[in-house]
């Protein structure tokens, strides 16, 4: 069961968000504990080791943003969504890892869409693999720990974690298999993990390991789509 707070001195905006939130999650069919706090010094008081907080950054005393840092220091693997009526403090999200940062009033369906997201987060990384086949053996391959494919003909070198495994396959076959995993075809030669992304130009993808892959001219807008969306559904603020 996941366990969820809202912090903010607004009282009633406190429990409006709280009651919506309690539905949108029971619409998902999704069990929860919502807790709601006052103030950021009584949510850091609070034993409980939460899965989301949803947190105000314009409060009395210890502000949001305040009570964000100390929350980080205890609790550095946890979602934090900040809500607040002002931009201003957008760009401080990132010094304390935000998930999302939302504007009030915040809609129902995006309310939903960032709950959604964040569930999704709290599962950890992904356990999908393929399966290939090297010298009548069988090797699994988990999605999350691939940087990309390179293809070779019919040469097929997997880029990952644990360095490069080399295989017999098509690239046709292994990017129909892969179709909504979150890779994209961004060469003839390359299949990239959209999730190890770091940045991008019109020339080439550079990768968290600080590889850097060609990008070919007619695939350009619809990367960049993709990387987009990627980065956005994995609490990019963007």
């Amino acid at each position: 069961m996941l366990s969820i707070a809202v912090c903010d001195d607004e009282v009633i905006e406190c429990c409006s968000l709280a009651k919506r939130i309690k539905e949108i999650m029971e619409e998902m069919k999704i069990p929860c504990i919502i807790r709601q706090f006052p103030s950021g010094g009584e949510l850091l008081q609070a034993l409980e080791s939460f899965d989301i907080v949803f947190l105000d950054i314009i409060m009395q005393d210890l502000d949001g943003m305040k009570t964000a840092q100390i929350f980080r220091k205890k609790a550095t693997d946890k979602i934090l969504i900040f809500v607040s009526s002002s931009r201003e403090y957008v760009f401080e999200a990132y010094d304390v890892e935000a998930f999302q940062y939302l504007l009030k009033p915040v809609g129902d369906r995006k309310l939903k869409s960032v709950l959604q997201k964040a569930v999704l987060k709290t599962g950890s990384c992904s356990q999908e693999f393929i399966i290939v086949s090297r010298e009548r053996q069988k090797k699994k391959l988990f999605l999350d720990d691939i940087y990309y494919f390179e293809i070779k003909g019919r040469i097929v070198d997997v880029h990952g974690l644990e360095g490069i495994f080399t295989y017999y396959g098509q690239i046709g076959e292994l990017e129909d298999k892969l179709q909504d995993k979150g890779f994209f075809r961004c060469h003839k030669s390359y299949l990239v993990n959209l999730k190890h992304v770091d940045g991008y130009n019109r020339q080439d993808v550079i990768l968290e390991n600080g590889e850097r892959i060609v990008i070919a001219k007619r695939r350009y807008g619809q990367f960049v789509q993709e990387v987009l969306k990627v980065m956005w559904e994995n609490g990019g603020i963007l």
